[in-house]
This record gives C-alpha cells, sequence and structure tokens, in this order.
C-alpha cells in the first residue's frame, strides 16, 4: 500500500490520516521529506538569481514544509502516546534532523544571500513583518553557527547532533520510570481514602492491567494520595519514586546524561564567542542577562521562604500532635497541608471536586474565550490518535480558525506533564493555512461510566494550555516562523497563565462549576471559600517553584559543573531551601531542562510571565469587567494576533503602557505586604 504521509492528505481540515498511518511509515516519509527539503535549500543556494526576499527568505520558509508536516503528526504520537517502536524512531530521528540543521547553518552560500539582504534592507522596502522575519532570520543562522569555519563549525555540528541524542535519551529514560513505577494498595489503604482518589487508584490498576487499585506516577494520582494518605510509610515510598524518577541507577539513570548535556551547552557558547550558555540563551529573551533572571527570583524568594517557613512550624505541630517523632518531610507536607487548608479554610477537597467536571470546565474554558474573543468551539468526529482525544472545531462569525484536540487522561503511553503544541501552524505564506492545535494533560481516568472530577490545580492546568492554544489560534501573521507561539521563551507563557485568571472568576465558577450527580451550582459559600483559598500554600509552591529557576540558572551561568547533583546541593544550601521541600524538578528529571534545550536557563520564564499576566488581569479588574470587549479587542490585536511578528517587550508596552513590577506577582501570591 502507498504510504499515507506521502502525497495530499484529503482527511477533513488537512489533518494527519492517523488511522491509516503505521509506525514503519514515518521512517520513509521523513527520509523522502528531508530529501526533499536538502534540494529545496541546494535550489535557493545555488540560485544565479540576486537574492530577493522572496527567493531567498519566503523560500527558505516554504523549504521544509513537506518535513515540517509529517513532523507534526509523529511527535504528536511520540509525546502522547509512545511505544517502543515510536520511541526507537525518536532516537534515530534527532541526529538526523540536528544534521540537517546542521547542514543548512553552515551552507555559506545561502548565509551570503541571506547577509546580502541584510546588509541592503533599507532600500529593499519590505513590510515590518518582512523586516522581522529577515532579522530573526540572520540571527538564527549566525546563532546556529553560519560564521562558524573550519575546525569550529565541524565540532559545532557534532556538539548539536550528540545534544539531539542525548535529549532524546534523557526523556525516554523518564518517561519508562514513570511507566514502570506503581505500588499496589491493600484493601484497608484504599479505604482510607477519599472515593476520588480511590477510584483514581483502580481506574489507574485497570489500565495497567493490575491486579487491583494502583498508585502511579502520574500527577494528578500522587498528589491526592500524598494529600490523603494517613499511613506514612506509603507516602515515603510514594514521594520517593516520585522524586527519584531518573535517578534509579541503571539504564534509565539520567545523572551523567545530566552532565554530559551541560559540559556540551558550555562548548557550544563559548564556540559561538559566548561566555557562558546562559548568556547565549537569554540573548534573545526579554530578560536578555543571567543578572536580571536572578534579580527577579531572589526578590520572590525570600518572602516565598518566609511564609513556607511559617507554614512548615504548623505542620511540625501537627506532626507531633500525631505522635510522631522526629522532623517534617517531605512526603509529609501535602498531607499535613490538606489537614490544615480543610481547617482553616473549611475545604474538602472531595467536596471542591464533585462540582469541577472536565466537561462542564471545558465549557467554561470555550464560553470564556467566545465572551472575550468570539470564538465558538464545536465538537466533532474528526480523524485523531488515540480513543481518548476529543476533537472541535473553531470558528468566529462562521469562518473556520482552527481544529482543536484535547487529550486529557493520564496513560503508560503518554509522558508526564501537560502542553500544548501545532499539528500545523497558522501561516498566510502558503496559502490560508489554519491551524490544528492539541492540548496534552494527564488528568486522573475516571472508572468507566463515571464522570472525569477535577482538583482545582487540573482545572487551572486546563485553561492554562488552552490559553496556549488560543495563542496559536488568533495568530494572524504571514510567515510561520513567527507564528502563534513562536515568541520569546519568557514572553510564551503569557497568554497561559493570563487565561488561568478566568477560572477564578465568581460568574464563570457560578455558571459552570456544577454538582455532577445533582447539577446544583456550587453554593456561594463554598466558592468564596475556595477563592480565599486560592493563596493557601503559596510559599511552597513558589519555594519549589524558584528553587528549581535558580537550580537551572546556576547550571547555565558559568563553568559546566562536574557533577550536577553536587551543583544542585549547593545551590539549595546556598539560598536555604527549607529541609521539608523539594525542588519541583530535581535534575535528574528536569525534562524541561534537559529533555530538550527549550527552556535551559529560562525556566524562570513562568515567572516572568506571570509578573506581566497579574498586571495585564490587573487591566480587567481596573475597568470592573473580565470581560470588558474593548481589552479583549487589544489584548488579541496588540498580544495574541502578533506572534513573533514584533519584540515582545514592544507588544506589551503597546498593550499597558508600561513594563510591571514584581508587585502585582506578590499580591497575586499573597506574599506581599499589600496581599490582603
Amino acid at each position: 500500500m502507498a504510504n499515507p504521509l506521502l502525497g495530499e492528505w484529503t482527511t477533513p481540515f488537512g489533518l494527519p490520516p492517523f488511522g491509516d498511518i503505521a509506525d514503519a511509515d514515518f521512517e520513509e516519509a521523513v527520509e523522502m521529506a528531508l530529501a526533499a527539503a536538502r534540494a529545496n535549500i541546494s535550489a535557493i543556494s545555488g540560485s544565479d538569481d540576486d537574492p530577493t526576499f522572496a527567493n531567498t527568505i519566503e523560500a527558505l520558509e516554504l523549504a521544509d514544509q513537506d518535513l515540517g508536516r509529517v513532523l507534526g503528526a509523529f511527535y504528536a504520537l511520540a509525546g502522547a502516546d509512545s511505544n517502543p517502536e515510536r520511541e526507537a524512531l525518536v532516537r534515530e530521528f534527532s541526529p538526523m534532523l540536528a544534521q540537517y540543521s546542521s547542514e543548512v547553518a553552515a551552507n555559506q552560500k545561502l548565509f551570503s544571500r541571506i547577509e546580502t539582504l541584510w546588509k541592503t534592507r533599507e532600500s529593499l522596502r519590505l513590510s515590518d513583518e518582512q523586516q522581522r522575519v529577515l532579522m530573526l532570520t540572520r540571527r538564527s543562522f549566525v546563532r546556529s553557527g553560519a560564521l562558524l569555519s573550519g575546525a569550529a563549525a565541524t565540532r559545532h555540528a557534532e556538539v548539536k547532533k550528540r545534544l539531539a541524542e542525548l535529549g532524546t535519551n534523557f526523556s525516554q529514560n523518564l518517561l519508562a520510570d514513570e511507566r514502570t513505577w506503581s505500588m499496589s494498595l491493600a484493601p484497608d489503604a484504599v479505604a482510607q481514602l477519599p472515593e476520588f482518589v480511590a477510584s483514581a487508584a483502580r481506574a489507574a490498576g485497570e489500565e495497567r492491567g493490575a491486579n487491583g487499585p494502583i498508585v502511579t506516577l502520574s500527577r494528578s494520582i500522587i498528589v491526592p494520595f500524598l494529600q490523603y494518605c494517613p499511613d506514612r510509610e506509603l507516602r515515603r515510598r510514594a514521594y520517593q519514586a516520585w522524586t527519584s524518577r531518573g535517578a534509579n541507577g541503571g539504564e534509565t539513570d539520567n545523572r551523567e546524561i545530566a552532565a554530559e548535556i551541560l559540559s556540551l551547552r558550555q562548548e557550544r557558547a563559548q564556540l559561538l564567542g559566548y561566555e557562558s550558555f546562559a548568556d547565549y540563551k537569554l540573548e534573545t529573551e526579554m530578560a536578555k542577562s543571567p543578572e536580571r533572571v536572578r534579580t527577579l527570583l531572589m526578590e520572590v524568594w525570600r518572602p516565598a521562604r518566609e511564609a513556607a517557613e511559617r507554614d512548615a512550624a504548623v505542620y511540625q505541630e501537627m506532626l507531633a500532635g500525631d505522635g510522631i517523632d522526629g522532623p517534617l518531610e517531605a512526603w509529609d507536607w501535602h498531607y499535613y497541608a490538606e489537614k490544615h487548608r480543610k481547617v482553616a479554610h473549611d475545604l474538602d477537597e472531595a467536596e471542591i471536586k464533585s462540582y469541577l467536571q472536565l466537561d462542564r470546565l471545558l465549557e467554561a474554558a470555550f464560553d470564556s474565550a467566545e465572551r472575550l474573543f468570539g470564538l465558538k468551539f464545536e465538537e466533532t468526529e474528526l480523524p485523531s490518535y488515540h480513543p481518548d482525544v476529543r476533537t472541535w472545531t473553531v470558528t468566529r462569525e462562521g469562518e473556520h480558525l482552527a481544529v482543536f484536540l484535547g487529550d486529557y487522561f493520564a496513560r503508560g503511553s503518554k509522558r508526564s506533564g501537560a502542553w500544548c503544541s501545532a499539528i500545523r501552524s497558522q501561516q498566510k505564506l502558503a496559502g490560508d493555512i489554519r491551524p490544528i492545535v492539541v492540548n496534552v494533560c494527564n488528568f486522573a481516568k475516571p472508572m468507566n461510566g463515571e464522570p472525569a472530577l477535577l482538583s482545582f490545580d487540573d482545572a487551572r492546568t486546563l485553561f492554562h494550555e488552552l490559553g496556549h492554544a488560543l495563542h496559536q489560534m488568533l495568530s494572524d501573521v504571514t510567515y510561520e516562523s513567527i507564528s502563534g507561539t513562536s515568541v520569546a521563551r519568557d514572553f510564551v507563557e503569557l497568554p497561559s497563565q493570563l487565561f488561568e485568571h478566568w477560572l477564578e472568576v465568581p460568574e464563570v465558577l457560578g455558571r459552570f462549576a456544577r454538582h455532577y450527580q445533582t447539577d446544583e451550582p456550587m453554593p456561594l459559600e463554598v466558592m468564596d471559600k475556595l477563592l480565599a483559598a486560592s493563596t493557601f500554600g503559596s510559599g511552597f509552591q513558589t519555594v519549589e517553584y524558584v528553587a528549581s529557576a535558580l537550580v537551572d540558572l546556576a547550571f547555565h551561568d558559568g563553568p559546566a559543573p562536574a557533577d550536577p547533583m553536587q551543583k544542585q546541593a549547593e545551590v539549595l544550601e546556598d539560598i536555604g531551601m527549607p529541609r521539608a521541600i523539594s525542588m519541583r524538578h530535581a535534575t535528574p528529571h528536569f525534562a524541561h531542562v534537559f529533555a530538550g534545550d527549550g527552556y535551559s536557563s529560562a525556566y524562570y520564564s513562568y515567572m516572568w510571565s506571570e509578573v506581566m499576566d497579574a498586571d495585564v488581569f490587573a487591566a480587567f479588574e481596573e475597568v470592573g469587567n473580565p470581560f470588558d470587549p474593548e481589552l479583549a479587542r487589544r489584548l488579541e490585536d496588540d498580544i495574541l494576533s502578533k506572534g513573533g511578528s514584533v519584540d515582545a517587550e514592544e507588544l506589551y508596552l503597546r498593550f499597558r503602557g508600561r513594563m510591571p513590577g514584581a508587585e502585582a506577582l506578590l499580591k497575586g501570591r499573597g506574599l506581599s505586604a499589600t496581599a490582603a
């Protein structure tokens, strides 16, 4: 049979023909797409015509479209529904793609054409967007080694290829540890858990083919288990398994991989003329320098640690009150925090979850997007890669804007965490190409026939990822390279974290937070308590996050550490890390930083963006209407539709008129003197 990945896809909206694709089809399709891309690059660089924006930059934008189409389908599968064949293909493709990238960057004829355009740009009569694309293209080539030659160029290509291999190995080791570990629960242990936790454990056991309920390393199972399990020994076993991912010895141990990655990144930065990898990485971000990042993180660290230490003192007393000698441990924190939250705010997580159905929260998120931006989501049967995936068409005033896929439940074939990706991005150069966007989460899957109930944190995750999706859907640019979320790393989280605020709008909760059995709305007193408790535990959450961001920065701001675990320990000691709190992502499972270099030296980005998202939502609060149509229009026009076509700081200044300070963030987290 013909390879379904090759030729035209006749599926609705150009979706990948998932139902017809065999894993073996990807190897042939990628090889052919790479060959076509190389031929296109050769044609551009070897042209006898004088370089123009159209025959060089625009041609380059289109050169590897077939490759992007095939890889969009493949990586959707590889991340969310992996198997040994797909994992092997990821390992095979990573060095191939790194090699192709290095070849393009090292193509001196191609770079010469780009340089000619750059030097004569004032006479080319380019639009602002074209000027931006030209600048970004040239900068990308320079940062990829285009100015290198001889042995330095050869070594740079070798380093990039090896880093691609190591990032893939890191990610697959982590997935292997997460997929293989589970802890069986005896009937008496299950009986002591709230029904929603017990149900999730039973569903996980069914999904894994176990003989009864189990705890897995899915965050949506293990965190509630740590909150509610009264058996301290079971909590310890689960917590230590969670935090030792990637550090269990043997073939899946990531510690040596992390050390080699850091060494190679430092070497790469120095080959390109930078003192450190942090200097290289942050050059293109809003923060610009390690010093500005560290200043922000430390400004937040001090009040967060003080808040966490106050909480630790309370939990230590509760531990002693239960007759347990010794200090509070990390596997105790969630348990006593939940008990304290229930007392301090009279909140019952099981009661809260009974009002937070996945289907109703999707309605809430879609309704908020409609009220803000006029979008309509219609669930439709479309090709998808797994039976759990749901599909929607997205329109505005009858015009098709996007296809949206939602993949919400944890399974053994899916890597942990939550993410948004585009199988296809918006652009206009090759026609009016509309995006195909995927949100992937790891919510606990209910037993057959039962509704999916979420924690409030899960609900935030749902809104967060849809915020990323809106950034893709509302993109309105010509060139794919600057489309949607193709922006500075410390700006990309602004739309996602901003959209989280609409979950806490009382009228949104009032309409959509309804009891899964009675359909009664969440009582006002429960809603008030929930919102009042929104900053509960923010000291802990901020400490575990900032500690990870500071360790990431320390890894890359200076010589690469020979022993990353020792460096991690030194950083945590220097900042006074509370003993009963761990980093959110310890080095061996810090996929943000080591599974690729997207967030390397840039994990701080979530907090940098939070400074802005708190300030942007404050604009809606200032006018007294979270759905103010004029502000929503400006938010789309000034930020969401622009992608990377304008410098991120300029976009923010267009909307808000000034850059914010950290006070709005501290206030929003309940960590400032004015928070009350």
